[in-house]
């Protein structure tokens, strides 16, 4: 096993840096399928543009031929996700989506983690006032608990903490691969919360019942291994790098293949499935909401500033 310190994290950032600046993956070797299509297509309604990582953005894009990436850039706050990075996200897959000259995409993190989930006090005014997460129109639900979905592959790379709703968006993935230093987390009953971004309807179905309430009924974490054993990772690769590489390649792979062909077997494969999720998706931001307003929710926040073990009464 492989743990990320101080200097492991550096080494990842110099990674990123020296795979071409802007570029976090730009110095890896071109694989089959990522030659540049841009003679081989008709001009896009929408072209989605690169975000570099010296822009600073809480997420990075960047495009290579027929794939893009997104990466989570919020490394000072161990990646955890705010409303903007959420919304960008959301923008970023809806164009993605609507680019005919991309065929594949893969999300990871910048630095240490993957990313720690949510940013709860970023979010809490919008849960407990059950407003909307992200704008209606030119947006896809990251975590995909209403139309429009993504009818692209997604592939998603973690490392390091991989908690809540970062374990979610990674849930959502075509394809999930994780390194060997990935450390999951789905705890959010041991902070007067419950997993509302769809742990509850897909990590059921990907690691089975008594796999998922395992560990969402106790807080307890799981590394990569474990992940693999219960079904939810399709491959572990030793190091960061060697997951966003193993990434890369599967991609590539999507990439060379028919995209209408792509896009079928994952419109007849969400046929089977998507019908008998819905509802229970459809009510997650109200349960999650309702949460906000308890006092073991307060009582949750008042013990991890005070760095004691909370308790709990039920109400």
């Amino acid at each position: 096993m492989i743990y990320l310190t101080d200097l492991g994290r550096r080494s990842f950032l110099t990674f990123a840096a020296a795979l071409g600046g802007a570029s976090t993956v730009g110095a890896l070797p071109r694989l089959a399928g990522a030659e540049d299509t841009s003679q081989q297509t008709d001009t896009p309604t929408i072209t989605l543009q690169d975000v570099p990582l010296s822009s600073g953005a809480k997420l990075t894009i960047e495009r290579r031929g027929q794939i893009v990436l997104f990466g989570i850039n919020r490394p000072y706050l161990q990646n955890r996700i705010d409303p903007e990075t959420f919304e960008k996200l959301a923008e970023a897959y809806y164009q993605y989506d609507h680019d005919p000259s991309l065929r594949a995409a893969i999300l990871f993190g910048h630095g240490e983690n993957f990313s720690r989930g949510i940013d709860v006090e970023g979010f809490k005014s919008l849960a407990g006032a059950g407003k909307p997460w992200i704008a209606n129109t030119e947006t896809i639900d990251p975590l995909a608990k209403r139309a429009p979905y993504l009818t692209k592959p997604l592939i998603v790379v973690t490392h390091g903490d991989t908690w809540n709703m970062a374990h979610e968006l990674f849930l959502l993935a075509d394809i999930r691969i994780a390194s060997a230093t990935t450390r999951f987390g789905q705890d959010e009953n041991t902070h007067g919360r419950f997993p509302g971004g769809g742990s509850t309807v897909r990590f059921v179905r990907e690691a089975g019942w008594g796999n998922a309430m395992r560990y969402m009924l106790t807080g307890d974490h799981w590394n990569a291994e474990e992940a693999y054993r219960i079904g939810e990772v399709q491959q572990v690769a030793p190091t960061p790098e060697k997951a966003l590489e193993a990434g890369l390649q599967i991609a590539n792979k999507i990439a060379a293949c028919a995209p209408l062909g792509i896009k079928t077997t994952l419109l007849s494969a969400h046929l089977a499935i998507d019908s008998t999720e819905t509802d229970a998706l459809s009510r997650l931001d109200a349960q999650f909401g309702a949460l906000f307003h308890t006092r073991d929710f307060q009582e949750g926040r008042e013990a991890e500033d005070q760095g004691r073990p909370p308790v709990y009464q039920g109400r």
